[in-house]
């Protein structure tokens, strides 16, 4: 198993006139290939600063982010595109793309410059669609469907851009239970299917335990990685969040109200 992307001494923040912010500092995460990673913290940690900065679109403060061993800094945008493909969680601009032809916009780093598919981009994106079971919905409008079928068909676009890791954004922001449940238990399928990496972050803690490889849990103190079951043993779930009315059973392996 390699490591797809590693971080080394990263430090995450922000820098303005007033000088340096830093909001997470001496990093050393490992994403593998085949695994289902979640990233998980409080509001305001700076979970979307860390995936910033790890795609290359934010700058490190110290550190540096390494993507298939080269420094992400080095990598030309198109070639970027090619060895890692972003899901955002904002809203789509008016058109009106069909769910095939918005899958195929993930070919655009392997297309020429009018855009046209070839035989193989054909066959990729057929592939996505099928691997996220959303056939059925080829045809539509991408504005005719839920908001749990656009989040497969923006899943199926990043696997037809065929990267070798796929970072998602608070991808269950605005789903129901079961539409949560069927997405995580989707990604969790397709990491082991295609032996890609898939790094997520999300607020449904309880459910990333119980469906991730492995965890990467942002705290004031400290940011770790490791499989649910270690971190559940070392007690680190018990400093995710700091109200005295919220603690984690570690018999039950979730959160409990008092």
């Amino acid at each position: 198993m390699a490591d797809v992307l590693h971080t080394d001494n990263l430090s995450i923040g922000y820098t303005s006139k007033a000088g340096k912010t830093v909001i997470a500092k001496n990093l050393n995460l490992t994403l593998p290939d085949g695994k289902l990673i979640a990233l998980i913290g409080a509001n305001g940690i700076g979970k979307s600063t860390l995936l910033r900065t790890i795609t290359g679109i934010q700058k490190p403060l110290e550190g540096t982010v390494f993507l298939n061993d080269k420094k992400i800094t080095a990598y030309e945008p198109l070639e970027l595109a090619q060895n890692l493909s972003v899901v955002l969680t904002e809203k789509l601009p008016p058109s009106n793309l069909t769910v095939f032809e918005l899958v195929a916009l993930g070919r655009q780093p392997y297309t020429n410059w009018i855009g046209t598919l070839t035989d193989n981009d054909v066959e990729k994106v057929r592939q996505a669609i099928e691997l996220t079971h959303i056939q059925h919905l080829s045809s539509k409008k991408h504005y005719e469907i839920s908001d749990g079928q656009l989040q497969n068909v923006l899943v199926a676009r990043a696997l037809a851009q065929d990267t070798p890791l796929i970072i998602l954004d608070e991808p269950t922001t605005h789903l129901d239970l079961v539409h949560k449940v069927a997405l995580f238990k989707l990604l969790r399928k397709l990491t082991h299917e295609t032996g890609k990496c898939i790094l997520f972050s999300t607020h449904d803690v309880d459910l990333a335990i119980q469906l991730s490889d492995e965890m990467i849990v942002m705290t004031p103190e400290k940011t770790v990685q490791n499989d649910p079951c270690t971190l559940i043993t070392e007690g680190t779930f018990n400093t995710l969040f700091e109200d005295e009315h919220i603690f984690f059973d570690a018999e039950k392996g979730k959160f409990i109200i008092k």
